[in-house]
């Protein structure tokens, strides 16, 4: 059997490196024999850089910068190897992601995305032609109002004063003064790497759609949404026009509307599995598997809006492969996935158990659940009629386990 993993990091607990070898323990368990191809998965969120340097024979950069909490924090970007321009990989969630916002300090209105306008501006110091920004896994909702101002933009109150850092803020912007933006990012190619599913405002705003996880109460996410809608109107009559609509095109509010933000002085706003995966030969290992196994964190609503699980299902099925998804949480309108190409997903805890000892004990309840899955995958292909033909496909207990 050939058995293709192809998952992304489960958030604050796991590297996708991580989720694909532990998953690829518990299939060996169940199949020991299997031919197993991992393809650990990026999504512009953590670990983006660090893949993409990899695939490609570049390096990572390392840089201290401003954090989302405004403590500094040890962030980098990476240097793509190859031919071409000289390109940069700034990942935002090394300088904004959520991981760096302690459980007690999480408050989207105040949070900042600083951090990632100066690790742009250390890239454009190192001589980057081409600046790639994976988004997602970010802590913020600004709409990339920190990164701007780290970029020399103003943002001003009726009485001229600068605004504070954070997203809630926003809601007091009267104008915004470009005259000290990095004139440098008018001769570079600026691509943001985003989920386009997500947009600025509105009822599916980043603010409400995103900002609870963040640590936002629903009043707090209608203010900030408030805020964000304020954020677009005078980016728009401050900067001219822009190409897309900052208040709803698709991948606005990528990051908490990090996109609309470096859209408005020259970002490109492209889907993210265009370009983060042209480095990386996913449909060729699709084509050759017989299962597919791809995981994340949580399924849910949001699951089939480009998340990487869906990516993974719509490429498999065009190869005509079965995918199983496999999940730390099964959450609301989870059953979706299946009109993304996902053809079973399955809780891979135990029990019930608190978030803390889930995310403790992720590595082994991972290898677990990947083991119980593919045991029942194995029992369904027992029970298919053409198993009547070839004998049941049976599992097998490794010797010494």
């Amino acid at each position: 059997m050939r058995i293709v993993i192809a998952p992304g990091g489960f958030k604050e607990s796991l590297s996708a490196e991580e989720v694909a070898a532990a998953i690829a323990r518990g299939v060996r368990r169940a199949v020991p024999d299997a031919s197993i191809t991992t393809m650990p998965l990026i999504d512009g969120g953590e670990g983006t850089a660090r893949t993409l340097a990899a695939a490609t024979g570049g390096r990572l950069v390392p840089h201290r910068v401003t954090g989302p909490t405004a403590a500094p924090v040890d962030a980098h970007y990476a240097i793509l190897g190859g031919s071409g321009p000289r390109t940069a990989v700034v990942e935002m969630a090394a300088a904004a992601g959520l991981r760096l916002v302690p459980r007690d300090a999480r408050d989207p209105g105040r949070t900042t995305t600083v951090g990632v306008g100066e690790l742009i501006a250390h890239a454009l110091d190192a001589g980057a032609a081409r600046i790639l920004v994976g988004c997602g896994d970010s802590g913020t909702s600004d709409g990339g109002a920190g990164a701007l101002q780290a970029l020399g933009v103003r943002l001003l109150d009726a009485s001229g004063r600068e605004l504070p850092r954070g997203g809630a803020a926003l809601a007091l912007l009267d104008r915004i003064d470009v005259s000290g933006l990095d004139s440098r990012l008018a001769r570079i190619e600026m691509v943001v790497a985003c989920n386009p599913f997500n947009v600025l405002c509105g009822p599916e705003g980043v603010a409400r759609v995103y900002g609870p996880q963040k640590g936002a109460t629903p009043a707090q996410a209608d203010a900030l949404d408030k805020a964000l809608c304020r954020w677009a109107c005078v980016l728009e009559r401050d900067l001219g026009p822009v190409g897309v609509d900052l208040h709803g095109a698709p991948g606005t509010g990528a990051s908490g509307g990090l996109g609309a933000g470096l859209a408005a002085i020259g970002g490109r706003l492209v889907p993210r599995f265009e370009v983060l995966l042209e480095h990386l030969d996913l449909d060729g290992v699709l084509a050759a598997a017989d299962l597919v196994v791809t995981a994340e964190g949580a399924i849910d609503r949001q699951t089939s809006r480009g998340k990487i699980p869906a990516e993974v299902a719509r490429r498999a099925e065009r190869h005509g492969k079965p995918v199983l998804l496999l999940a730390g949480a099964i959450g609301p309108d989870a059953r979706l996935v299946y009109g993304s190409g996902v053809d079973a997903y399955a809780c891979i805890l135990p029990r019930p158990m608190p978030m803390d000892e889930a995310l403790a004990h992720g590595t082994e309840i991972l290898e677990d659940g990947a083991e119980r899955a593919l045991r029942l995958v194995l029992l369904g292909t027992a029970l298919t009629p053409e198993a009547e033909h070839r004998g049941p496909v049976r599992a097998r207990t490794p010797k010494g386990a």
